[in-house]
């Protein structure tokens, strides 16, 4: 059990969600960062004050510099950070190829996936590093298969995004190995959340899931499962690295 307390981003639903669960089951006070679903927010940390855990939600559209600031010095008032999990992301509507992408998506998609993740990593390190007097900690990024398949006629785009994610991962997890914090990342395959739902294809994971060696979608639980081990001393000497959690896709 740990009093550290862990930010995640997009914590009121999806992979995000479940993460949240599992890391106050696991002592870690958690701070719900959410873009605009405040009652979603507030299930969860119900939920975690529910089973005398300590949670709090606090609004943060990481696509704005002002918002992320305002969830770190939060988590400043909540105690000592030891863990980030960058799982906030959008898509765009999908079935959109790159010659029918306006700039605008283009641009909101990279602020929010790109911009976003690296901007919270950086107040991450800032209070975790031991160069900075911080006690160390963990940051895992929340990458997608998309990144190494490409989401050809789908959402090239969300796809760019996330192999930025696995890039910061390695780069980042370089500078700070010396400073006390591990950075590692999860691609998640196809898992059944509302994030289709939100590209205009709710069912897409199902429909695609004979693509997959295992012939199912995963859960967001399988998600989480693999994002607090990343957080614990069980993965100890496990930096720089992006686990796949696909089913084998």
């Amino acid at each position: 059990m740990t009093d550290k307390v862990v930010v995640i981003t997009g914590g009121s639903r999806g992979i995000g969600r479940a993460a949240a669960l599992a890391a106050a089951a696991r002592g870690y006070r958690v701070v719900v960062g959410y873009a605009s679903n405040k009652a979603a927010a507030d299930e969860v940390v119900g939920m975690i004050e529910g089973k005398n855990g300590k949670a709090i939600a606090v609004k943060c559209d990481v696509g704005h510099e002002s918002d992320i600031l305002a969830l770190f010095k939060a988590a400043d008032g909540f105690g000592t950070l030891g863990a980030l999990v960058n799982n906030a992301g959008i898509v765009g509507k999908s079935g959109v190829r790159v010659e029918d992408m306006t700039a605008a998506r283009i641009q909101e998609v990279m602020a929010v996936n790109v911009t976003g993740a690296i901007l919270c990593a950086r107040e991450a390190v800032k209070r975790m590093s031991t160069k900075f007097g911080g006690k160390g900690g963990v940051i895992v990024n929340i990458s997608s298969v998309a990144a190494r398949l490409g989401a050809a006629n789908t959402y090239v785009d969300y796809a760019a995004s996330k192999a930025a994610i696995d890039a910061l991962t390695v780069g980042l997890s370089h500078e700070v190995a010396t400073d006390g914090i591990r950075v590692a990342g999860i691609r998640p395959g196809l898992i059944d959340t509302d994030i289709h739902a939100s590209g205009g294809e709710p069912d897409r994971a199902h429909r695609l899931a004979p693509l997959v060696p295992m012939k199912r979608v995963g859960t967001a639980d399988e998600i989480a499962n693999a994002i607090v081990w990343l957080m614990s001393d069980e993965a100890s000497y496990v930096t720089g690295t992006t686990i796949d959690v696909s089913g084998g896709r």
